[in-house]
């Protein structure tokens, strides 16, 4: 980090004054945090700049203008939900339960960014991806961050989609928003204030998207095809509970380092 320190005239002492102020403000890995900054600052006044933003409370990512999320460097811009560490669960099993297809088509509900379709396809060269978002914003992300892996549809779940794909899915991949409404308001504030809203309630009890999206999925996948969903480990079994009333077996996978919980979906072939 020196070079970058003196490219910008920043030295250890103002390093360290910006570790601080990151601490102060309850980043927990502050330094991380300052070198991404002053790495990613073309002048000091733009640190500078970033830095009073990152202490009064915008997420660090939305500053940086990209998430790391399986490798790849995800473009957020302000607004757009930013990928969780434990969806990259999500993307492990969906690329597990893929590679037997051999041309899979894979569909993303529900894209935000475009993360998961991104990471999936990196994996599988030979899937073919379609993603869709009601968000306006998270479609222009999604559409720069998967501009090499598929396309990119703006609409309410699977009304945007090519009616020719029903029946022909072999993996459909939704990171849900499942967050019950009332609970919102006990978010950290980096997602409360700074994430469409649209990206975190999930009705009543969290799982109204899912509902939507198990009540259609049959239609859409092929016989053997997959729907996958991330949710909480507390939602889980009313999820499962979801797919078989619509015609899915259903299992859930847990990660604990990663606190992630994934539902497994299966249309019988």
């Amino acid at each position: 980090m020196n070079h970058i320190l003196l490219d910008l005239g920043v030295d250890t002492a103002i390093y360290t004054k910006i570790t601080n102020q990151l601490r102060a403000a309850g980043c927990v890995f502050a330094e991380d945090e300052a070198e991404l900054l002053i790495s990613a600052a073309r002048s000091r006044s733009e640190l500078d700049d970033m830095v009073t933003r990152r202490v009064a409370g915008l997420p660090l990512e939305h500053i940086l203008g990209w998430a790391e999320f399986c490798g790849l460097r995800i473009k957020v811009d302000l607004g757009v939900f930013i990928p969780r560490k434990r969806t990259e669960f999500l993307v492990q099993q969906a690329i597990r339960l893929a590679e037997p297809f051999a041309n899979p088509i894979v569909v993303d509900l529900c894209c935000g960014s475009g993360a998961v379709g991104a990471a999936i396809t990196r994996c599988l060269k030979q899937a073919k991806l379609y993603a869709a978002d009601i968000d306006p914003a998270a479609v222009r992300c999604a559409r720069r961050n998967m501009a090499d892996h598929g396309q990119v549809f703006e609409g309410d779940l699977f009304e945007p989609l090519p009616v020719a794909l029903q029946g022909r899915v072999h993996m459909l991949v939704a990171n849900t928003p499942y967050v019950p409404t009332e609970a919102i308001e006990l978010m950290p504030s980096e997602a409360r204030l700074h994430e469409a809203r649209v990206a975190l309630d999930g009705g009543a009890d969290g799982l109204d998207i899912q509902r939507r999206i198990a009540a259609e999925g049959h239609r859409w996948l092929a016989p053997g095809g997959y729907l996958l969903v991330e949710t909480s480990e507390r939602q889980a079994a009313e999820t499962g509970r979801i797919f078989t009333q619509n015609r899915l077996t259903a299992q859930t996978v847990r990660l604990d380092e990663l606190d992630a919980t994934v539902v497994i979906g299966h249309k019988p072939a």
